[in-house]
């Protein structure tokens, strides 16, 4: 069953799996032909979504960006450099916790947006790559 949700004004399409269980009244803002289903355990699966700019201009798979409003603690990454998926490209400070910011993607670095002890949203461009 796929599903559309909104987060913070972006929409994602999800692919839902409804594994066999107990009963689970899903709300009323879901409109779909039936509002209960069995279910145990839903497990929600990226939809193949077309990366389309967003409003900074930037497509979402060519940038890393804030997942929390917090300080730039470090950057683990300079203009230029390759790196793999899941490599640590900087760290950030919320509340003294340390928060590790990995690439989605393998690339190259092609532009640094903060440094070292600068305040950043939830959502703001940190890393852009090519």
């Amino acid at each position: 069953m796929q599903l559309t949700l909104t987060i913070d004004a972006k929409k994602y399409v999800v692919d839902v799996e409804v594994i066999e269980g107990e009963e689970v009244r899903l709300p009323d803002s879901i409109h779909e032909s039936t509002s209960t289903l069995k279910t145990h355990a839903v497990a929600l699966a990226p939809a193949a979504l077309s990366v389309t700019p967003s409003a900074d201009g930037l497509a979402d798979n060519k940038v890393c960006r804030s997942p929390i409003a917090g300080v730039v603690f470090k950057i683990n990454v300079t203009v230029g450099q390759k790196i793999a998926a899941d490599e640590l490209v900087a760290i950030l400070e919320a509340m003294k916790m340390e928060t590790n910011i990995t690439a989605h993607d393998a690339g190259t670095v092609k532009k640094i947006y903060v440094s070292p002890g600068e305040a950043v949203k939830n959502g703001q461009v940190l890393i852009e790559f090519e």
